[in-house]
């Protein structure tokens, strides 16, 4: 029997009977289990499962839709099976009040208790009292060893900048952290976050993630609210680094995104 097979008949007192391979991203490997008993499980594989599982035991706290953690230890995370639907709108419409909900939790500074990582893409955690350091320290300068020196260059002179750009002491809430359309689960009038990497931070974060690949309808924002003020611009400084992690993990077909937002910002 595989490890996780074995973790799960030991965990749940009944052996799997079915494993499909679902989409994962860039830390574990995600299967929907069928347990000999008949429940439906997920299971997740991956080095850094402990602490996704806090992630979302924090975020069920701030009274954030997510999975419910049944299990974990070590490499293996197991959370209830949700039935996934297409998204409508009032599924739209729950989603917007429960990232609602999240970003209502604040704390005290920017940051987390832990790093996490994208794949080899590691997200530097450490707590700071000032916002526009965090950005520029914590996330975009935070792989320049990684990236050429000329956009290295750019990224420096825009960091400069960031004073002008985003504002120096938003509430720091509760991020997803991670919050592009695939990792919302919708289910029958209902949406839940997965896949968390959580941080406090601008809660614009969240909705620059959203909107990176496709503009959420307006569902979501009745229910969330609108961005105010130069969103434009705040969008492509938070933009800058899912694209800058894209880069490094899936190579030059992102050098359009990160060249993109670079122009929108002057840099």
């Amino acid at each position: 029997m595989d490890p996780v097979s074995a973790g799960l008949a030991r965990l749940f007192g009944a052996a799997p009977t079915g494993m499909r391979r679902l989409h994962g991203g860039d830390l574990s490997q995600v299967w929907t289990v069928r347990l000999a008993d008949g429940r439906d499980v997920v299971a997740k594989d991956g080095p850094l499962v402990i602490r996704e599982a806090r992630m979302l035991e924090a975020m069920a706290a701030a009274g954030a839709p997510v999975p419910r953690v049944l299990a974990a230890e070590k490499t293996l995370l197991v959370l209830e099976h949700l039935p996934e639907t297409r998204p409508s709108g009032a599924a739209w419409h729950a989603l917007g009040a429960g990232l609602a909900r999240l970003h209502a939790t604040t704390a005290s500074d920017y940051g987390w208790p832990v790093d996490y990582a994208f794949g080899d893409v590691a997200i530097p955690n450490a707590r700071r009292g000032d916002w526009v350091a965090f950005w520029a320290e914590n996330r975009l300068l935070a792989g320049r060893a990684a990236l050429p020196a000329g956009l290295v260059h750019r990224l420096e002179g825009l960091a400069r900048r960031l004073p002008e750009l985003i504002p120096a002491a938003p509430p720091a809430a509760l991020l997803h952290g991670d919050l592009w359309s695939g990792n919302a689960l919708f289910t029958d009038g209902a949406a839940y976050l997965i896949d968390p990497a959580c941080y406090h931070g601008d809660a614009e974060v969240d909705l620059a993630m959203l909107e990176l690949f496709a503009t959420p309808p307006e569902a979501f924002y009745a229910a969330y609210g609108w961005p105010q003020g130069d969103w434009a611009t705040r969008r492509a400084v938070y933009q800058l680094w899912p694209a800058l992690v894209h880069l490094r993990l899936f190579g030059p077909g992102y050098t359009g995104m990160v060249e993109d937002r670079l122009a929108r910002l002057g840099a």
